[in-house]
């Protein structure tokens, strides 16, 4: 696991081994997880989307408490995944980063709750599968255009960004900011420091559980 330049955010590199059969490689490792973020991901869904190259999804997150942590690979193809970091008061607040998570290398990418999301598709049927630390809920969930001018997200050259309805639609950050929508970074923190000390915060992945609303 190494941490990337925006706190709660890390990139696993896993070691691949090939064979004249194909590969091997573990993708997720629950103690390793535990060690760089200080808690463990309690696994409550895990979703897998298929995309059209050129499709961007995203920025996507959820109101802290609770959040929703996410760890993300990419099983066929190829997407550019990015990290934003829209928690007001955070020293990194506004800033974006980018890792390329393709079926070569099978990088993952962890983001810790209130962290944004959002990835473009480089190939066509890219296959994106992830797990979450809590299931949807719509009333908790929102959305940043991911082509907002003042966040600048650097999307590949030469792709043509296709979106859906809903985030085509989507606030940019500072109109998300001036709603009350936007998670603070001194909520997330406190939300970090419970999960840690948390009974359930242990190198077995879990975590404390709160019932999704419905």
């Amino acid at each position: 696991m190494r941490a990337l330049g925006i706190d709660g955010a890390w990139v696993m590199e896993p070691r691949v081994f090939h064979d004249s059969r194909g590969s091997f490689h573990e993708w997720f490792r629950a103690p390793e997880l535990h060690e760089a973020a200080g808690y463990g991901l309690g696994l409550a869904q895990a979703n897998c989307s298929v995309s059209a190259r050129g499709t961007l999804r995203g920025v996507h997150f959820a109101d802290v408490p609770p959040g929703q942590a996410k760890y993300v690979t990419c099983v066929r193809g190829a997407v550019v995944d990015v990290v934003v970091d829209i928690r007001t008061g955070s020293p990194t607040y506004r800033a974006w980063e980018a890792v390329e998570l393709d079926d070569r290398d099978h990088r993952a990418v962890h983001l810790a709750e209130g962290l944004g999301h959002a990835f473009m598709a480089l190939t066509d049927d890219a296959t994106v599968v992830y797990l979450c630390s809590r299931g949807y809920a719509p009333t908790r969930e929102h959305g940043i255009h991911p082509l907002d001018p003042d966040l600048a997200i650097d999307w590949p050259a030469g792709l043509t960004p296709v979106l859906s309805e809903k985030d085509a639609t989507a606030p940019t950050l500072a109109e998300a900011e001036a709603a009350g929508l936007l998670p603070s970074y001194a909520a997330c923190v406190q939300w970090y420091e419970g999960l840690r000390a948390g009974p359930r915060g242990d190198e077995t992945g879990a975590s404390p559980l709160i019932p999704a609303s419905r």
